[in-house]
């Protein structure tokens, strides 16, 4: 957890309340290879996709899948609408729904912004976030980007943090498969 800030806040929001530590991503990712035996990727760093790629594509799409896990084991996956800002993915569930619930028990996912012929995966793990003025940034980053004002739901708000993320254009594939480690 190098480079990284702490912050621990405690916010009350309506009749629910948390205790949220935040860290802050401070620099880019590393990039490199993926590990595909057998896809004939290239070995050499030449062609890798540069992060600025990547988070286009988590800026700018406007529907995603979040894949999470049932306490069975089995996967679940929904679209969500959702915003990039500050190095991490913030979104709204209603805390009654199925990702909600596999979330409070594996806060861990994969995150895919639409287009598989220029795919992005992201793995990581979610908080809810409490922090009022986090919450805020959400609020009007959601609200410029949809049209549409999250916190009139009530419902909560999550963070994904990146653990890491694969980067693959279709055409290019061999060339460009990117893998960044946070």
């Amino acid at each position: 957890m190098e480079g990284a800030d702490y912050i621990c806040v405690i916010r009350v929001i309506r009749r629910y309340s948390f205790a949220m530590p935040a860290k802050r991503r401070t620099k880019t990712p590393h990039a490199d290879r993926p590990n595909n035996p057998g896809y004939g990727i290239e070995e050499t760093t030449k062609g890798l996709l540069p992060w600025r790629w990547a988070e286009q594509r988590l800026s700018k799409t406007q529907n995603y899948f979040l894949a999470t896990v049932r306490d069975d084991g089995r996967p679940h996956v929904m679209p969500i609408w959702g915003v990039w800002t500050e190095g991490r993915f913030y979104f709204s569930s209603g805390k009654k729904s199925v990702k909600a619930r596999n979330l409070s028990k594996n806060p861990n996912c994969v995150l895919c912004p639409g287009d598989a012929d220029e795919a992005l995966i992201l793995e990581g793990r979610v908080s809810r976030i409490s922090d009022r003025k986090t919450l805020g940034k959400f609020v009007s980053v959601y609200k410029k980007k949809y049209d549409f004002d999250p916190s009139t739901m009530n419902e909560p708000v999550f963070v994904i943090q990146p653990k890491v993320a694969f980067g693959q254009i279709e055409e290019t594939f061999p060339k460009t498969a990117t893998r960044w480690r946070f």
